[in-house]
């Protein structure tokens, strides 16, 4: 018989002290003025909500979060959550909307949100480290928006991405302005990755000039792919899986919104099964990350198509 579903994602109070215990393990925080253990339960009001005897102010745990002032109810947002972090290629918005009993609008929206909180956090540490190995390389997705005819026959319509990938680790990727340049790359490389790593690339260009680090690379042109330790098989390998989503799964994306989806297949390599984190474990983990990361549905353009 199949298991039942969690209540957290058929259950409004269920969600919110699910949400509450990863937010708070220590007791309610203000998001106003960030002060713990000075929260009261409102008499008579509506489950959840608190008043700061601090700041004078009333709170919830969504409140300064990617949930904040969403009439959609609580446990649909987990629901949600779980299912774009436990399918390995992305779901669709429509696909989400017939499961969640919600519009297209509403589920576009909501994809959005939940990517926005798959973001790292900004001054995350360097890659790589003594001793380690770092691949980068760069592909080519989507379209440009405003690109004329004469660029489609020229192949400059493409969206160039740059990943970064640590060997048994983590992955970083950025959607490149334009035509990838050799200063953009190394500018990337040099802020993501440690010095003392041991980067591998392939043979283009833009990595031939000093990147201050031990660098080794193979030359695909010449059909070399593995000379010892040194491929791009990893970043290779995680391209595959990203192409597979924007091709089969969203087929379509918008260059303005690229950045997020390059979040959300970041995200669930960096929470991957081979680093012993399952879909409930990587599910809590993007909810840990919605705090401080406020999306309004202003600040998405409405043309977008994923």
């Amino acid at each position: 018989m199949p298991r039942p579903m969690p209540a957290r994602f058929t259950s409004e109070e269920a969600a919110r002290k699910h949400l509450e215990a990863l937010q708070w393990p220590d007791g309610p925080v203000c998001p106003h003025c960030g002060v713990l253990d000075r929260a009261s339960a409102i008499a008579g009001g509506r489950k959840g909500l608190w008043f700061c005897n601090a700041c004078r102010m009333q709170y919830s745990v969504t409140v300064g979060t990617v949930f904040e002032r969403s009439k959609v109810p609580l446990h649909t947002w987990l629901y949600a959550n779980h299912l774009l972090c436990s399918s390995k290629k992305g779901i669709s918005s429509h696909q989400l909307a017939r499961m969640l009993g919600v519009t297209y609008k509403t589920a576009w929206f909501m994809s959005h949100r939940i990517r926005e909180a798959m973001k790292g956090d900004e001054g995350q540490g360097p890659l790589g480290g003594e001793g380690k190995i770092v691949e980068a390389d760069e592909t080519f997705t989507g379209q440009r928006d405003g690109t004329t005819w004469m660029e489609k026959r020229g192949g400059r319509h493409k969206i160039a991405v740059l990943a970064l990938v640590e060997r048994g680790g983590n992955v970083r990727t950025f959607k490149l302005g334009g035509h990838p340049s050799k200063d953009e790359i190394q500018s990337l490389v040099h802020r993501n990755v440690d010095r003392k790593t041991h980067l591998m690339t392939d043979s283009a260009g833009h990595y031939k000039r000093d990147l201050g680090m031990k660098h080794t690379s193979v030359n695909h042109d010449e059909g070399e792919y593995v000379r010892g330790k040194t491929s791009t098989n990893t970043v290779e390998g995680v391209f595959s899986i990203f192409k597979r989503g924007m091709i089969g799964t969203y087929q379509h994306c918008g260059e303005q919104h690229l950045q997020r989806y390059l979040a959300e297949f970041d995200f669930r390599y960096n929470n991957r099964i081979k680093l012993g984190i399952g879909d409930n474990e990587r599910g809590d983990n993007a909810l840990k990350g919605i705090v401080g990361k406020r999306l309004t549905y202003r600040r998405t353009d409405k043309t977008a198509n994923a």
